[in-house]
């Protein structure tokens, strides 16, 4: 069984961490900001008066996703690639940031979508058949992970773009969380997994 390395344990912990510092912190320093409706691109967008404190945890969202995906070896390589692609589509959306709290930006977007999109398939992409890995990366697993988490993303998305939607902020939020803390655990479960295999006495 390939390793998951410490960085990757690391990052994997940080994730959640930030995730919900980021907006929570950032939200607190705006008055008048409404968390169940607004998302959490508008933190960053170019009218807000926290968008540095955004942009920064954006960037960090996006390094540990890429940290994640490069020591993570126990996940198949697929899910490693959709990891790393998001974190890099982090950038994307943080760079090509919304211009107002009343526009849009596309680019932000397109980036904002393939992300959700990917850190929904990166279970089923990450999965392995040997038995010898841990069972989280096994196909039931990646297969009920990435259905939830794209059942979640449709609804999120439905909200997202209906002007008349009252809880878009709340969903993906609830999306955000999530993800990130899913593949906290499973980094975490398959790093002591793999790090028992490797002390474990060899038979001579």
């Amino acid at each position: 069984m390939k390793k998951v390395y410490l960085p990757a344990a690391i990052a994997a912990i940080i994730g959640p961490i930030q995730s919900i510092s980021g907006w929570a912190i950032a939200g607190s320093l705006w008055a008048g900001y409404d968390p169940m409706v607004k998302t959490i691109s508008d933190l960053a967008a170019n009218d807000s008066p926290v968008k540095w404190i955004m942009d920064s945890f954006f960037t960090l969202g996006g390094t540990l996703l890429l940290i994640t995906a490069w020591y993570a070896k126990t996940l198949g390589l697929p899910g490693r690639v959709a990891i790393f692609v998001s974190g890099i589509c982090t950038y994307g959306l943080t760079y090509f940031a919304t211009p107002s709290q009343t526009g849009f930006s596309t680019p932000h977007r397109i980036f904002a979508i393939v992300s959700f999109i990917l850190m929904s398939a990166w279970p089923l992409l990450s999965i392995r058949r040997d038995k010898s890995y841990p069972l989280v990366l096994r196909p039931i697993s990646g297969i009920l992970a990435s259905a939830f988490f794209t059942v979640i993303s449709l609804w999120f998305l439905s909200t997202w773009t209906d002007p008349s939607a009252t809880t878009t902020g709340l969903w993906e939020r609830v999306l955000a969380v999530l993800q990130v803390a899913y593949l906290c655990v499973v980094v975490l479960i398959c790093y002591r997994a793999s790090n028992r295999e490797s002390i474990s006495p060899q038979p001579e």
